[in-house]
């Protein structure tokens, strides 16, 4: 029997809150949430695997719009399998293009620091 979770554990686990975990089943990110007799969320592991990887693409900046795309896609099957991976590498070319600028800007305040030790020197 797989361990089922309520929306409750599942948002202290996650670290994301019920109501958002509610707002991404309302937008159709989470979907085939199951239900008990009571109307009550059940969640499983392989619910928390994917809102894992929807926090990995929320935290490195995808658009809400993509991950809902993505989403869908997901939900169709495996017949979709070359554009969801087109939609990711987009989005990892999106993530080293940011990772270069960050990378960009470290260096100009690693500079600044260095300036102002000098400065400080006696």
């Amino acid at each position: 029997m797989e361990n089922v979770l309520t929306i409750k554990e599942v948002a202290n686990i996650t670290g994301v809150s019920v109501h958002t975990l509610r707002y991404y089943e309302k937008i159709g990110l989470l979907s085939h949430i199951k239900r008990d007799e009571n109307g009550y969320r059940q969640y499983c592991e392989g619910d928390l695997s994917w809102i894992a990887f929807l926090l990995r693409l929320r935290k490195t900046g995808m658009p809400m719009i993509q991950m809902k795309q993505f989403s869908d896609l997901r939900s169709q099957g495996n017949s979709t399998a070359s554009s969801r991976r087109k939609l990711l590498e987009e989005h990892y070319r999106n993530v080293q293009q940011e990772i270069k600028e960050l990378e960009g800007n470290l260096q100009e305040i690693q500079k600044k620091i260095a300036y102002y030790k000098e400065l400080e020197k006696p």
